[in-house]
């Protein structure tokens, strides 16, 4: 579906210059896109001005955005235009000439083939910060590449050997929240990749900045640019780590001795209780399979990043979702209407229910 999405914007800018080169990059590109992830498009032109009004006004008449979702960001740091796909609703942000985010993604290629956890871990841990509002850079939170090299560093020094294949990842996930929601000291130190990996002094850092300038609360040194902080957007980044140490303490007694004897235990997901995945989610995910999944694939429980997808009843399960059988309650359904020549079926509101970092219950409210 979101190849599809990326061959008619690819047409368009094709047509309008076809000497033109488009490369996806990002999540979509690696694999480590959730449901609610946009796609991430740079074009390679020659042009004396970026033809950013050009391309959106093509879009537009060629009905591949939403009429109103459409902008040009031309101010920004890196112009952008971002859409909404008319039919599929996914988000799509387009850019050119910006070189940066592919070399990224080849480098989280490369970090997710000697450590094949880290999608695991990854996936888990950005639906947990989307569902805490807690995973863009510019309401404070951590974005993606963050993320994924704090994850990356923390496979790197952890003392266990996380490239065997019978490694409990669900280990890994509470001593992943135990490391940056306990025991990182986010005020002296910052994160390195490089040559295996290191925690750096940040005062040794400063020495090398220029005057006036200092690492950021979580300073994360960007591999491919080491004078950019990968984090220093993230003003947020102790709201992060609290929500991380909330997190460590819910699966910290889900696991213990004590929860063992609790009623209905065996019936209960311990993920469940930190993450959510809503019926939003799972409608979307129904829709797509009706609509592109072909029987002539291998496997139809695989998605593009390698982690096995449940059916409906099996998610219900995990989520500790499945009400008892007088209990059902029907909910009204308010779908979005499309119109294609694919299919009738209209494609299901898609969202998703902030959870709070304080309080166990709450994560459980969108599905009251």
């Amino acid at each position: 579906m979101r190849l599809e999405v990326v061959d008619r914007i690819k047409g368009v800018i094709q047509d309008l210059w076809p000497s033109a080169e488009v490369q996806v990059f990002g999540s979509f590109s690696t694999g480590l896109y959730l449901p609610t992830s946009d796609i991430d498009l740079v074009v390679f032109g020659k042009w004396e001005t970026l033809p950013l009004w050009t391309l959106e006004e093509a879009l537009r008449k060629r009905n591949v955005a939403d009429e109103n979702s459409i902008k040009v960001l031309d101010k920004a740091t890196v112009p952008i235009i971002k859409l909404t796909d008319s039919f599929t609703e996914v988000k799509v942000d387009i850019s050119f000439n910006v070189n940066g985010g592919v070399k990224a993604a080849q480098l989280i290629k490369d970090f997710k083939e000697k450590y094949p956890v880290l999608p695991y871990l990854v996936l888990v841990l950005k639906q947990f910060l989307l569902q805490r509002d807690l995973n863009e850079v510019f309401t404070g939170g951590i974005g993606s590449y963050s993320l994924f090299l704090m994850a990356v560093s923390f496979l790197q020094l952890h003392n266990r050997d996380v490239s065997s294949p019978n490694i409990n990842i669900g280990v890994l996930l509470i001593e992943f929240f135990e490391l940056y929601g306990r025991n990182f000291n986010y005020l002296k130190t910052g994160i390195r990749i490089t040559d295996g990996g290191c925690y750096v002094a940040k005062d040794e850092v400063q020495k090398n900045m220029m005057d006036g300038y200092r690492p950021s609360m979580l300073y994360i040194e960007d591999p491919l640019q080491p004078d950019n902080d990968v984090g220093r957007s993230s003003y947020g980044a102790m709201q992060v780590k609290q929500a991380f140490d909330y997190a460590y303490v819910v699966l910290g007694h889900a696991v213990s001795n004590i929860a063992k004897e609790y009623p209905n235990n065996e019936n209960e997901s311990i993920l469940g209780r930190i993450i959510r995945v809503t019926q939003e989610v799972d409608e979307y995910r129904e829709w797509i399979q009706k609509n592109w999944d072909s029987p002539s694939q291998n496997d139809r429980s695989l998605n593009r990043n390698d982690v096995k997808l449940l059916d409906s009843k099996q998610l219900d399960q995990c989520n500790n979702n499945v009400p008892d059988d007088e209990d059902v309650l029907v909910l009204p359904s308010a779908p979005h209407s499309k119109s294609s020549s694919n299919t009738s079926s209209p494609l299901p509101s898609l969202g998703s229910s902030p959870s709070s970092p304080q309080s166990p219950s709450s994560t459980s409210s969108s599905d009251a």
